[in-house]
């Protein structure tokens, strides 16, 4: 549903896009598409279709516009993310419209034939596309980061949120002991920043992207599709041409319980903020919940140990 607030929120922004402010206003079709901090839309004039982002109010607190819009060109010039026509100052970004396209969400992701496979393909090809991001994604800063954030903000934590992130110490030091070569990443692979014509994926949302362990995307995607061990195994093994090796398997679900620590605090801050587009404190206080569950599994211990003595 476009609600007239929709509408004139994007004519004001298309009124500062040089491209898109000599259409004629009134005759220009405008949908609301979603998004959980921004707003994003679609825009048709005639036969041209695109996509207009407005970025949501207090995101450039914890998001570097000037970062994202280097990745996002980047992407599209490795092929898996739609072409930028505008990148205003203020984070207003239009890009192409990818037509026929089905928006991705946790079910079709699972329920779809072939879905995890050409994910894992279209997150291959950025990761082999040998682009460099213009930004470090460091787990455990960007940990500190948004903690720091989040005091500015008055913000109250889940009980033992500090306690699970020293446990996490074991974490950092199996992962640093035995690095990979950093990668251009997503980071973010929330399902519905996954667009599938039926034969390949589009990424969008770069929001998060920066040069990271390319096994953080494949974790992330499967937490957020709540995947299951054959639909792991179906992703891991397109990534890979075969089966993963074990220490491979350890990073990827190492970083499920980690994606899930660090977008914890992503949830607060909505929270702290007042975001209407969801429950942010249940949805804070789930993936917590979800974070340590899983790392006091015998086989996490069990993953950890196989990144240790790898090659």
């Amino acid at each position: 549903m476009t609600s007239a607030a929709d509408r004139a929120a994007a004519r004001a922004a298309i009124a500062t896009v040089p491209a898109l402010s000599r259409l004629d206003a009134a005759a220009l079709d405008i949908v609301r598409l979603g998004g959980l901090t921004n707003q994003v839309f679609s825009v048709r004039a005639g036969a041209e279709a695109y996509c207009l982002r407005v970025p949501g109010k207090g995101t450039d607190a914890y998001i570097d516009r000037r970062v994202e819009a280097v990745n996002a060109r980047a992407a599209a010039a490795a092929g898996v993310g739609p072409e930028v026509l505008y990148f205003g100052d203020h984070g207003i970004m239009v890009t192409r419209f990818l037509a026929g396209c089905v928006t991705m969400t946790p079910e079709t992701l699972r329920t779809t034939p072939g879905a995890p496979v050409r994910a894992a393909r279209a997150f291959r090809q950025l990761h082999l596309s040998g682009r460099v991001f213009a930004f470090r994604f460091e787990l455990f800063a960007m940990i500190d980061g948004y903690l720091a954030h989040l005091e500015t903000l008055g913000a109250s934590l889940p009980e033992d949120y500090h306690e699970t992130v020293a446990s996490a110490r074991i974490v950092r030091e199996a992962l640093a002991a035995r690095p990979l070569p950093l990668a251009p990443c997503h980071c973010d692979p929330l399902c519905e920043n996954l667009l599938d014509d039926g034969r390949r994926m589009w990424l969008v949302d770069w929001e998060y992207s920066g040069m990271n362990d390319p096994m953080w995307d494949l974790g992330d995607l499967s937490v957020e599709a709540g995947f299951g061990p054959e639909h792991d195994r179906a992703m891991l093994e397109a990534y890979f041409d075969g089966p993963a090796r074990p220490a491979d398997l350890g990073r990827m679900v190492i970083y499920k319980a980690m994606c899930d620590l660090l977008w914890t605090l992503w949830g607060l801050i909505q929270h702290a903020n007042r975001n209407p587009a969801d429950d942010f404190w249940s949805y804070a206080v789930k993936r917590f919940a979800r974070c340590r569950g899983l790392m006091a599994t015998p086989a996490f211990a069990a993953h950890l140990a196989a990144i240790r003595s790898a090659e």
